[in-house]
């Protein structure tokens, strides 16, 4: 079976959001580190629309929410999550959020993107030219690194794909360099731009 037959299955031929049984699509959950099963969702295009942020918020969409937060899989909780803290000054997504439950290695994943945070208060990561760097995205390495703690040197020109960001430094970014996770200082990566 294919991934939109899967979830297909999954939800019933329902958004897993808002219920909706029109115009479905695959939605993959950022950062994308797995993608597939277990890091997608399907969505109507008026959900992925909003979460994108391609269309302003409608909050009386997002009252489906309430349904949505009980769901048993982890990418649809975490955009139930996500939604809630943007719209948290609507009043009743607070009251939502007090009772949501979320497994610790779920509300990791949730916090990934830093979408819950006010504008004040995230951390902003930068490569060495000044490039704004995401979750998920591939920086390339600009100088030979020494890996602390083992006798491995990751050489300059090595590719890092998929990091992941540290959010409470923003000098600091994770990604696998051959089979080993290592923590990476920015201002020795560049990011890099997808060819289209």
């Amino acid at each position: 079976m294919s991934l939109q037959q899967d979830l297909e299955k999954r939800s019933g031929n329902h958004c897993e959001i808002c219920a909706a049984k029109e115009n479905l699509s695959i939605y993959e959950v950022k950062p994308v580190s797995t993608g597939g099963f277990d890091g997608s969702i399907l969505a109507c295009d008026t959900c992925i629309k909003q979460i994108e942020g391609d269309e302003e918020l409608n909050a009386n969409h997002w009252r489906c929410l309430n349904d949505a937060m009980w769901s048993e899989f982890t990418p649809v909780k975490v955009v139930v999550w996500r939604m809630l803290h943007r719209l948290k000054d609507e009043g009743w997504p607070t009251e939502l959020l007090g009772t949501m439950y979320m497994e610790d290695a779920e509300l990791t994943y949730a916090k990934e993107t830093g979408d819950h945070l006010a504008e004040n208060e995230k951390i902003i990561h930068r490569d060495a030219n000044g490039a704004v760097l995401q979750a998920g995205d591939s920086v390339v390495l600009i100088k030979d690194l020494k890996v602390k703690g083992s006798s491995m040197i990751a050489k300059q020109g090595t590719a890092v794909r998929r990091i992941s960001l540290d959010h409470e430094n923003a000098m600091y970014i994770e990604g696998k360099v051959g089979p080993t996770q290592i923590v990476i200082v920015t201002d020795y990566v560049k990011k890099m731009v997808d060819k289209v």
